[in-house]
């Protein structure tokens, strides 16, 4: 009964003391110490790319509507050119019939 009592004592005095941590224990601790820090990081990466397109579709928005300003000064311009044309042709049969010799 000696030797039973002595363990239970041992026993005891182990569990009032503070035990080291496992080496599982302070590895999933660390493990989630990190796990942590990357959602972190995530979030701000996340955050900082949506800002990125947003700002990219803006300055896309505004590339298209450049464009499409242009497109339309040029077709306005195939206009005015086709109407000048027009003009030119009708001002040269006017002025050939106007001096055209009769015979």
């Amino acid at each position: 009964m000696l030797i039973f009592t002595t363990v239970t004592s041992t026993t005891q005095t182990n569990m009032d003391a503070p035990q080291p941590e496992g080496t599982a224990e302070k590895f999933f601790k660390e493990f989630g110490k990190k796990m942590d820090q990357f959602a972190v990081e995530l979030k701000d990466a996340g955050n900082r790319a949506e800002t990125d397109l947003q700002k990219k579709y803006e300055e896309l928005k505004l590339a298209a509507e450049k464009i499409k300003a242009e497109a339309q000064k040029k077709e306005r311009w195939q206009e005015v050119e086709s109407s000048l044309k027009k003009a030119g042709k009708e001002l040269e049969n006017a002025l050939k019939a106007a001096f055209k010799k009769e015979s």
